[in-house]
């Protein structure tokens, strides 16, 4: 996958942002990223758009930004000057395809039927926009399509929101999700740039979907861990269930059989799309230690530690399932 793809895909949610005023776009990239979304689609709506792209690309050049809206080759042209890393359009226009091809920049042109899609297939491309979303029959047409085009994946636009972004991006062929109602064009000319970034950081969690998982206890051998998960058993109901290295007390107390990481347990957080979630952790500043990660079958990542600890107690993330 393209390496520009690989980041739109860790980050999970691209905002779609229409500015009307340059002045506005450092404000409103600096809510984004820490709301959480280092990452920003300037639709090509306005005059604004390019010198707002520049001035994003140039404060913050490990943002994320690309150009939407695109229909011609000068607003393409336009976009790469500014700074955009990649380009969007709303259906698909062959010409301006090739020509993004020919600049060497990613382009996701809008699909919404079969034959768009197909005709994204003769120019070379796998991944598209599923524009609008919504009123194009949403994820069931999506995962119609995906039946048939088997190496397809979308970026599905136009009606996703907050309720239904996850059901969106439970479905693997999909690769993100763009979205404005996290900055809306009133919240934006409202100079509102405290509340973007609180919507922001309002959909990432939702995204990410943090619960803690369990709490794991370090026993000295065996015999101390089936002790204590009884305990649990005996008190709550817990119901115990031995494993390799530990045993559980239903799912809310692991106790190792013997000292583990971290110097009074660890503590268990599961989330909905782990890969996305080391990468916004990462990107805040926390490292892992990928010499603890647990991979499934098909080497999906399950589970990993991060390298610091809280209060004594070391701390993985775990996929829910």
């Amino acid at each position: 996958m393209n390496e520009v793809l690989k980041k739109i895909q860790q980050i999970g949610i691209v905002p779609v942002v229409k500015l009307d005023r340059v002045e506005d776009a450092l404000p409103l990239a600096k809510a984004l990223i820490e709301g959480g979304l280092p990452c920003a689609e300037v639709t090509f709506r306005t005059a604004a758009a390019k010198d707002s792209i520049k001035v994003m690309a140039q404060s913050y050049p490990d943002m994320l930004i690309g150009a939407g809206t695109v229909l011609t080759k000068e607003q393409v042209d336009d976009a790469i000057e500014a700074g955009a890393t990649f380009i969007v359009s709303p259906g698909l226009n062959p010409e301006i395809v090739k020509y993004c091809i020919e600049k060497n920049i990613l382009v996701v042109p809008g699909c919404a039927n079969p034959s768009n899609v197909e005709q994204a297939l003769s120019l070379g491309l796998d991944v598209v926009k599923f524009f609008p979303a919504e009123a194009a029959g949403g994820l069931a047409m999506i995962k119609a399509m995906a039946a048939a085009y088997v190496n397809v994946k979308f970026m599905p636009t136009g009606g996703v929101n907050e309720k239904n972004l996850k059901s969106y991006l439970d479905f693997p062929k999909i690769v993100a999700c763009g979205g404005s109602w996290m900055v809306s064009a009133d919240l934006i000319n409202a100079g509102k740039f405290d509340e973007i970034k609180t919507i922001t950081r309002k959909a990432v969690n939702e995204m990410l979907g943090f619960e803690l998982g369990h709490i794991g206890i370090n026993g000295s051998d065996e015999a101390e861990a089936e002790k204590i998960a009884s305990k649990f058993e005996l008190l709550f109901g817990f119901e115990k269930k031995a494993g390799n290295s530990s045993v559980f007390a239903a799912d809310y107390i692991e106790v190792m059989k013997k000292p583990y990481l971290g110097e009074k347990g660890h503590i268990a957080i599961k989330t909905n799309y782990i890969d996305r979630a080391v990468a916004y952790l990462e990107s805040n500043g926390f490292e892992f230690d990928m010499d603890t990660a647990k991979y499934d079958g098909k080497e999906n990542l399950v589970a990993v530690y991060m390298k610091e600890d809280f209060g004594g107690f070391a701390l993985h993330l775990v996929q829910k399932k």
